[in-house]
């Protein structure tokens, strides 16, 4: 594998973090800049998650045929064009249309690349080697909640997607001059599985058990965890009395956390091992969301923040890895169902949430997560020593 390639990569999943993330700090603005609610201005939100998530059936299986590296170039170059659609958009409803088509194609970025390291990495080394990729993933995330704080609330929340704009830009050049220069990335088009291939054998996943329960898993981790996440950063603005861009740097604790375990995962999961490392992340999580709904200043609720970071990249690492063996044979395809079922779980998480957050604030949407996690993590470490036994 290259490490110039894992490189470029990793600043593609922090594109795709940054797009996915930027909303949140801009929902009052939205809000105000169109006559809404929270909930209704967080459609931008669910709508980008809806698209990610069931546009995978589609994306994986394209690119398991026409080559993983080369279909993340396309989809980074087709963003940049979206993104410029939402920065354009004079209406809410057109906003969110813009943001449905570009989470069409932002949502092929990090699991074909996932794929990718799948196909090139051995196993044993593959878990440290995906925390290193989503570093970029998780500054994306930190860099998105501030600067898009910060712009909005001085240049207007058009000016965020504007930056993005540039930013995919960037990012595409940099992935064409790989896939032109360096033959790690080479895949001949056409010497995958053709199209029906992957789709049957997409189907022919989902009657297997343990597929199943992965599936199972990261939709309910997507719907208890990325629910609330998304009204964080409202919910400091309203309690704290904090701008967009102090609410931002507040919510960027979260991929810090993550940060934080992928310094140490490499010596931590020989220690605990898989089964206790999800474990402890689902409890972690849980534990930051029950203080994050009572917190009385916001400097705690930044340290709660930080705490369910650390929880949910121990859960979500572990389940990566597990997504990356499902099928072997077609990589793309079953990563993508993993994706398919996180970002429709988020977006079922995010709707219920924003039902609560009009009707009682964002309390019940912690309270609900925070008692989810631990006990969805439980169900899984058994299910996960239950497979070992198979």
């Amino acid at each position: 594998m290259s490490s110039r390639a894992l490189v470029v990569l990793s600043l593609a999943s922090f594109a795709s973090a940054a797009a996915l993330r930027a909303p949140d700090p801009l929902l009052p603005l939205l809000a105000q800049a169109f006559g809404a609610t929270a909930g209704g201005a967080s459609a931008v939100i669910t709508a980008f998650g809806l698209a990610y998530g069931l546009l995978q059936v589609v994306n994986g299986p394209i690119g398991d045929r026409v080559g993983k590296y080369r279909m993340v170039f396309w989809v980074t170059a087709i963003s940049a064009a979206g993104n410029l659609a939402c920065a354009l958009a004079p209406s809410l409803p057109l906003l969110v249309a813009a943001r449905f088509a570009t989470g069409a194609t932002v949502g092929a970025i990090v699991p074909l690349a996932m794929a990718w390291i799948g196909d090139t990495v051995p196993y044993e080394r593959r878990q440290p080697v995906l925390a290193r990729f989503l570093i970029g993933h998780m500054f994306g995330i930190a860099l998105a909640a501030m600067a898009s704080g910060w712009l909005g609330e001085r240049h207007g929340w058009q000016a965020v997607f504007q930056a993005l704009t540039g930013l995919y830009v960037a990012i595409a050049a940099l992935l064409g001059f790989e896939l032109r220069t360096n033959p790690a990335t080479a895949q001949r088009a056409g010497s995958g599985p053709t199209l029906r291939e992957s789709f049957l054998r997409m189907a022919g996943l989902a009657r297997e058990r343990w597929v199943r329960v992965m599936l199972a898993t990261v939709f309910l981790e997507g719907a208890l965890l990325y629910g609330p996440l998304a009204f964080v950063a409202w919910d400091a603005q309203q309690r704290f009395g904090l701008g967009p861009g102090q609410s931002g740097a507040l919510l960027s604790a979260f991929p810090l956390g993550g940060l934080s375990y992928a310094l140490v995962s490499g010596r931590l999961l020989p220690w605990l091992g898989e089964g206790r490392v999800a474990m402890g992340g689902g409890l972690l999580a849980g534990l930051g969301l029950l203080g994050l709904a009572f917190a009385p200043v916001a400097a705690l609720a930044v340290a709660c923040v930080l705490l369910v970071g650390v929880g949910l990249y121990m859960l979500h690492n572990t389940l990566q890895v597990h997504a990356t063996q499902m099928a072997p044979e077609a990589r793309g395809a079953a990563v993508a169902l993993f994706a398919c079922l996180l970002f429709t779980g988020q977006s079922l998480g995010v709707w219920l949430a924003a039902h609560a957050v009009d009707g009682y604030g964002a309390l019940p949407a912690y309270l609900v997560s925070a008692a989810g996690l631990p006990l969805l993590a439980l169900w899984f470490r058994h299910q996960l020593a239950a497979h070992r036994l198979r």
